[in-house]
């Protein structure tokens, strides 16, 4: 190894210190926006109104995240991860920004849309940066680092947003999150120098859109059903027949595009199937657990 190669070896490694430390804060601010809020729905719902409405808050945000993180995975390879990341950054602050002024339960839904939107740009990508600045051996470790914030938040998440909304107001749990994302963004923008190799691909927008709309259907389904209207009225029998018929062009079309959304062949793979399988499961008793259970101690 030359003396050149030696200083570049070291200079990488000095910066991926502070890279890692600005995916770990990038991540922190979409971990905690899955839960900051659960412990603030009251506050909320008495100034704003529509507490029916309140577990909108959750899915809407989680379903943006959801259907845009396989597009922002194709436009990484496209166009390099720095810029998908700082995009991922500033949606989300944006986001953040109109939830902190939102006037109205609606708004707010909306508002959180555009937050997940952001993070859907956010985690998918900061892992795929990790990839790229560390070796094969080290990214073991380095997920740890970045699944520990994730753990962190559950915990820390609802503590927060109980304290703003009792001793500060409930809009700094939205408007805390503008320096903490300008400064993850800065410290992206000066510290990560852009390696991989980028690649050309055709975006299956189609199926992007079926996805979307499929699964919007059935959560809107599953959220009023029972509340808006009976379970078998023809409203909900409706949204369920639609949504479930939207996934299924969904799947079609995938079957025939030439660069999917969502390859089909991933689901033949058992260790996928089990592991996804695995994570519906604890993402539906942890996502459940805190989005309901302090509303319901608080307000039962």
């Amino acid at each position: 190894m030359t003396a050149t190669d030696v200083k570049s070896s070291i200079g990488l490694r000095s910066e991926r210190g502070p890279i890692l430390a600005a995916l770990m804060l990038s991540t922190s601010l979409v971990a905690l926006d899955s839960t900051v809020i659960a412990t603030a729905v009251l506050t909320i719902t008495d100034q704003l109104g529509g507490f029916a409405q309140f577990p909108w808050l959750f899915s809407i945000y989680l379903l943006a995240q959801a259907v845009t993180v396989p597009i922002y995975g194709k436009l990484a390879d496209m166009v390099g991860r720095k810029p998908v990341m700082l995009f991922g950054i500033g949606v989300f602050a944006l986001g953040s920004l109109l939830c902190g002024l939102a006037t109205s339960m609606l708004g707010l839904i909306v508002f959180r849309a555009v937050q997940g939107i952001g993070a859907g740009a956010v985690s998918p990508i900061a892992m795929t940066i990790a990839g790229d600045v560390y070796t094969v051996q080290e990214r073991a470790k380095v997920q740890a680092y970045l699944a520990s914030v994730w753990a962190t938040s559950s915990v820390v998440g609802p503590l927060l947003g109980g304290v703003f909304s009792e001793y500060v107001s409930w809009r700094w749990i939205f408007l805390v999150n503008l320096p903490l994302a300008a400064l993850a963004g800065w410290m992206i923008q000066r510290k990560f120098t852009e390696s991989a190799p980028r690649q050309s691909h055709r975006i299956d927008y189609l199926g992007a859109g079926l996805l979307t709309v499929g699964a919007g259907a059935l959560i809107l389904a599953l959220l009023e059903g029972g509340q808006a209207w009976a379970w078998g009225s023809a409203a909900s029998l409706a949204l369920f027949g639609g949504g479930a018929a939207t996934l299924v062009a969904f799947a079609l079309v995938e079957r025939r595009a030439a660069n999917p959304i969502l390859p089909l062949w991933i689901f033949t793979r058992r260790v996928v199937v089990a592991s996804s399988l695995v994570s519906l499961l604890v993402g539906a008793i942890l996502l459940g657990l805190t989005s309901y259970v302090p509303t319901f101690a608080q307000g039962v």
